[in-house]
């Protein structure tokens, strides 16, 4: 093997440590999946992104930062979270411009040690968006996640975000235009160079017309919170949305400030599949809508069921949902839980279409109500993290919709001090529980929840944070999708020669 070779190997290694990503297959595996043979490592460097909280004179937000401790990492790094205005090169938000000096940026927030959350709080509207970055042995699996409370106004009430990492394309299904409601679809450019950004918009006829969403330019280490009403005239109360990112990169995620029902953030679905999970229902949801649209040129039918702690149902009147090619479709279903813990599990009732959806959630009644989103989820996989529980206030929900499973929760140190602890459960086929997570030992301040799948089939999961103020209900969900912590290095050992030709 020469040395282009070896050092093509060494290359590829690197970039998957850093990206999460790797794919290289010899003609001599004739069919062998090349993952059995490939060295599962921690990842080396990753990146998030923080939205500006709010610009609420009324908003307090915290940050909480939180690495679960895995194996194999390096004995050293770094994590920290600045002012995205503060990375630019000339020291100003958005110019765009090139002095050769970067003005250095002050960390809001250093993380210690892995296996110990870091917490830090704001006020008022002036709080930046921020940017994240993470190398060596808090890379693998960071987490950052963003909880706001906003007293009074439009989309009062408890607000909450996992800090996203940053990609090129995004789809959000819940959004709206409607009279009641202000929604902000947030970009940030990590980078140091301008990102140019699409943003489509789909209603229940299908795609709106609109020239203003094509070539969005985001500047470099900077972040927009882009208003939809400014993207069409249209009123409509049910829209999709898709984000594409002609070149660059960034993070997105939709605000929904509702003037009656408070507001929360709208996170990114998972990409568009035949089948969607939909977990962590609250049991007390009073009014729970769903909404979904599938992007290519087929309907779908999806068959429409509830994982529930006792299997699967159909919820009655609800049983299918026609989706047609390019439109947005919504139906309500109520207080479909009715009063237990539940997941909306969506298939295809005959051929398979991709699709996205998301839920809108409300609790409370009439001018005490709060609602949240939860968009369709990918499974917990090896291992998802909440950060920011409380003793207090804080739900965690799993389901296992094909296969029974068996997992593991482990609650970390706390903020302020306190000892790891962790539990063990088996997740039934078909069911949704609200598990009773541990909480760390002589807790002090905040603490996360690391779930690991160990056997079985496919988990999903969600964590609720509540906090009622003056009667009114509180609450925002953030889903646990796979930390993608670790990724499948090829061996150096593999016979890659074909890469000499």
């Amino acid at each position: 093997m020469n040395r282009t070779t070896l050092s093509l190997i060494a290359g590829t290694a690197a970039l998957a440590a850093v990206t999460g990503f790797a794919s290289l297959k010899s003609p001599s595996d004739s069919g062998r999946d090349t993952a059995e043979a490939a060295a599962v490592l921690p990842v080396e460097r990753t990146s998030l992104l923080c939205p500006q909280p709010s610009t609420s004179d009324l908003a307090d937000t915290s940050y909480t930062s939180f690495t679960p401790v895995t194996k194999g990492t390096a004995a050293t790094g770094k994590a920290e979270l600045a002012a995205a205005d503060e990375q630019s090169d000339d020291g100003s938000a958005g110019s765009g411009k090139k002095t050769g000096k970067k003005k250095a940026a002050k960390p809001v927030l250093t993380p210690k040690d892995p296996g110990t959350p870091v917490t830090g709080d704001t006020s008022g509207g002036e709080t930046p968006a921020l940017v994240g970055t993470a190398e060596g042995k808090f890379a693998p699996g960071w987490a950052v996640q963003e909880t706001t409370e906003v007293a009074a106004g439009s989309g009062r009430g408890l607000l909450g975000v996992n800090c996203t990492a940053p990609d090129t394309e995004f789809w959000f299904t819940g959004a709206s235009t409607s009279a009641d409601r202000t929604d902000y679809v947030h970009l940030t450019n990590p980078d140091d160079s301008a990102a140019v950004v699409d943003i489509e918009l789909y209603g229940k006829d299908g795609a709106l017309d609109s020239t203003v969403g094509e070539g969005i330019t985001i500047a470099p280490h900077s972040s927009d919170p882009i208003l939809l009403s400014t993207l069409t005239d249209e009123k409509q109360t049910d829209l999709s949305v898709h984000v594409n990112v002609r070149s660059g990169r960034v993070g997105a995620v939709m605000q929904a400030l509702d003037e009656k029902i408070g507001g929360d953030w709208l996170a990114a679905t998972t990409d568009p599949a035949g089948s969607l999970v939909l977990p962590g229902i609250p049991k007390d949801a009073t009014a729970v809508r769903l909404i979904a649209f599938t992007p290519g040129d087929a309907d779908a039918d999806l068959k429409v069921r509830l994982a529930s702690p006792s299997g699967l149902i159909t919820p009655a009147g609800n049983e299918t949902l026609h989706v047609k090619a390019g439109m947005t479709t919504a139906t309500d279903l109520g207080d479909v839980t009715r009063g237990e813990a539940g997941s909306l599990v969506l298939t295809p009732t005959d051929q398979s279409v991709p699709v996205i959806a998301a839920l809108q959630v409300v609790r409370g009644k009439g001018a005490k109500q709060e609602s949240a989103f939860i968009p369709a989820a990918g499974p917990v996989g090896t291992r998802a993290t909440s950060a920011d529980n409380s003793a207090k206030g804080s739900t965690l929900s799993l389901t296992a919709p094909t296969a029974t499973a068996q997992v593991k929760v482990t609650a970390s140190a706390g903020s302020g001090g306190g000892t790891a602890v962790s539990k063990t459960f088996t997740i039934k086929a078909g069911t949704t529980e609200n598990v009773e997570a541990p909480t760390p030992a002589g807790l002090k301040g905040t603490y996360a929840l690391t779930v690991e799948t160990l056997s079985g089939g496919p988990v999903y999961g969600a964590r609720t944070l509540a906090a009622t103020e003056d009667g009114v209900p509180g609450f925002t969900i953030q889903t646990l999708p796979d930390d993608r912590g670790t990724v499948a290095v090829p061996e150096a050992d593999q016979d890659l020669s074909v890469l000499q030709k």
